[in-house]
């Protein structure tokens, strides 16, 4: 019997975070991946690394800020969403979170960042999972 040539495929886990700073303004980023539109920064949690720790990680590779108050948000399932750049299925695992810092040092996967109010960040062109995720903090009138 042959073996398929087709290479089991399956759900990529990421983590991301909606962060407010001491100015109680929150970071929405543009990415090389998400085909124009802006987002929380985040990424692909590494095998046998926590959720919480990846988070960590992917904040200080992508934006060099430290966080705190780190709390679980929602999750959300991408499955091959034209909004990223290529096919991918993720299962998005989000988060609210605070850092002491507002001083952003992008890597190469960041375009452009802003801190802005909530209300302010619906005048950019947003992917849908941050758009909810944003409608989620507004509706909880979360503290942060």
């Amino acid at each position: 019997m042959e073996k398929s040539a087709v290479k089991p495929q399956f759900p990529l886990v990421t983590v991301g975070a909606l962060v407010k700073g001491p100015s109680n303004r929150i970071l929405i980023v543009e990415t090389t991946k998400w085909n124009g539109t802006w987002g929380v920064p985040g990424g692909k949690v590494d095998w046998g690394e926590s959720l919480e720790n990846a988070l960590a990680r992917e904040f200080m590779e992508e934006v060099g800020l430290k966080l705190n108050d780190i709390r679980f948000a929602m999750f959300h399932e991408a499955i091959l969403d034209s909004q990223f750049y290529k096919e991918a299925h993720f299962i998005m695992v989000n988060y609210w979170a605070k850092s002491d810092a507002e001083d952003v040092v992008p890597n190469e996967e960041i375009v452009r960042w802003e801190w802005v109010t909530p209300e302010t960040a619906f005048d950019y062109p947003l992917n849908s999972y941050t758009r909810i995720l944003i409608e989620k903090f507004q509706s909880q009138n979360s503290s942060l």
